[in-house]
């Protein structure tokens, strides 16, 4: 590999797989250029019986070939059924070298490491979590990973750098022409969003449900008109695994303080004064407990939010019936409550990243949120944040929609200041996910540092009894109560992954850990 220095100083590959990269050159500094990517056109009269009998009939007829690209999306989450039989039917075929493209993984995804490891899957392009990630990191892949943000993935199908061979799309509830949804069906997950740009631009479509209706099923969150084929199986996954029943708020008093910090960072901005007050926040602890404390504020302020960014929740239901929120607009739903509400509400919206997210779109509504809070598993002095390895050099998560939602007005990362020995501060984190320019506050619970960029926040929070820090203050406080532990991880020279900011640019890359 050939290597360039980016806008912050790292060290990127000019080409990736064979194909040129670009640096990492700061926020909007790489203007798009060219045409959106199309699927072949095909001829109607050929899909007027879309139905197959079984999933391996759907396999072979999508038409891989060694190399091939397939599609996955993640609404079914640790419950999908569908990615490892579909894999397990390609590795039966025969074929090698075929690129796995999720929109994210999960721990039930494991058995793609036997795929890996025997040649049948070259490498993964979106999302990598623990077993998955911890092959990539020892460079157990045959090509370089290609890590992409939820906006980043559909970017790179629009613009035609992902292309995909064949799209296998789970729906709980689907017609035989392919119209799909997510809100019904004994497997309902909610919203399909993550699926919508392998539906339009895949060159092969596949809609596999276990619940089949008579056309037309509807409201469809994936039109039967960009759909070959269709088949129904007997469970597409675990609805146990799927989403959870409920979701825990944190209570343990550390969480509670930095939840309760991070909502007065909100109040004490004055975003919640504005006649468009808007938040994000996801499903973690933390993050329902922030959701509880800008509630609250709420109703002390008389104020209501227009909107509220989900995955979807118990608690944003709850504000939804209040009447704090105008109304949900959901990528995804973390519990059955959202599910349902999804279904019954009609001001709970399902969305995708195209409209959410796509930084090559005539505008997301990404930067129209006010507030978005975030978790990080690092976080260094010039606010540069790590959301996929840790401290020791092991890729263990996806990007998710952080780079995307870190687009919001104020950027909220909340955190404990040290994990076990570990610091979450540190003055150069070992991976780049988005860079500081992004990113405007860390709330932990030891004190608020805001980004010296941000002057007008420093200024709006001055004198608001808040415990303002620096950076610098926090890492020092973290050295004392970790006895001045700081780990740093040992890589080779060989890069087993590159980090794409949701440009399509090159922010940082991941090396073989040196074990």
């Amino acid at each position: 590999m050939q290597f360039v220095t980016n806008s912050l100083g790292r060290l990127v590959p000019t080409h990736v797989n064979g194909r040129e990269a670009m640096p990492f050159a700061g926020c909007g500094q790489t203007p798009p250029k060219g045409r959106k990517a199309g699927p072949p056109i095909r001829q109607g009269a050929d899909y007027r019986n879309k139905l197959l009998p079984s999933l391996e009939a759907a396999v072979e007829a999508a038409g891989l070939r060694n190399g091939s690209v397939v599609s996955f999306h993640h609404h079914l989450r640790n419950g999908d059924f569908i990615l490892n039989q579909v894999m397990g039917i390609i590795a039966r075929m025969g074929l090698r070298d075929i690129v796995v493209a999720p929109s994210a993984l999960f721990p039930c995804h494991e058995p793609l490491c036997d795929h890996i490891r025997s040649g049948v899957v070259s490498h993964i392009e979106g999302s990598m979590n623990g077993p998955v990630g911890k092959l990539c990191t020892v460079g157990g892949f045959a090509k370089t990973a290609i890590l992409r943000s939820h906006g980043g993935r559909y970017r790179a199908i629009q613009d035609g750098d992902l292309h995909i061979d064949a799209a296998f799309i789970t729906a709980p509830t689907a017609d035989p022409h392919g119209n799909a949804t997510g809100d019904r069906g004994r497997s309902a997950c909610g919203p399909l969003g993550f699926a919508l740009a392998d539906s339009l631009y895949a060159d092969w479509v596949t809609v596999i449900t276990d619940s089949l209706e008579p056309f037309p099923v509807h409201p469809w969150m994936i039109e039967g008109g960009n759909v070959d084929r269709v088949v129904q199986v007997e469970a597409i996954g675990d609805p146990a695994q799927i989403v959870s029943g409920t979701t825990r708020v944190a209570e343990e008093p550390d969480r509670v303080m930095i939840a309760e910090l991070a909502a007065r960072v909100v109040r004490e901005s004055g975003l919640m004064e504005a006649p468009d007050f808007s938040f994000q926040a996801g499903a973690g602890g933390m993050s329902l407990k922030f959701v509880e404390f800008v509630g609250r504020h709420m109703r002390d302020k008389g104020v209501k939010a227009t909107f509220a960014r989900g995955g979807s929740t118990q608690l944003l239901v709850d504000l939804l019936h209040e009447g704090l929120l105008g109304c949900i607009l959901d990528g995804q739903s973390f519990d059955l409550a959202g599910v349902r509400s999804l279904r019954e509400n009609a001001n709970h919206v399902a969305t995708n990243p195209f409209v959410s997210y796509n930084d090559h779109s005539k505008g997301c509504f990404a930067p129209r949120v006010k507030a978005s809070v975030l978790g990080a598993t690092e976080i260094d002095f010039d606010f540069n944040v790590n959301v996929n390895t840790h401290s020791d050099g092991w890729l263990l998560h996806g990007i998710g929609g952080f780079t995307d939602a870190a687009d919001a007005e104020i950027t909220i990362i909340t955190a404990p200041l040290t994990r076990k020995i570990h610091s979450i501060v540190v003055p150069r984190v070992h991976t780049v996910t988005a860079p500081g320019e992004t990113i405007d506050v860390l709330v932990t619970d030891h004190g608020v540092a805001v980004n010296p960029r941000r002057r007008d926040l420093l200024e709006r929070l001055a004198g608001k009894d808040l415990p303002l820090v620096s950076m610098e203050d926090l890492h020092r406080k973290a050295m004392e109560l970790t006895g001045g532990h700081q780990t740093r991880a040992e890589t080779e020279e060989e890069v087993v992954a590159v980090v794409e900011y949701r440009d399509g640019t090159l922010i940082d890359t991941v090396r073989k850990l040196k074990l």
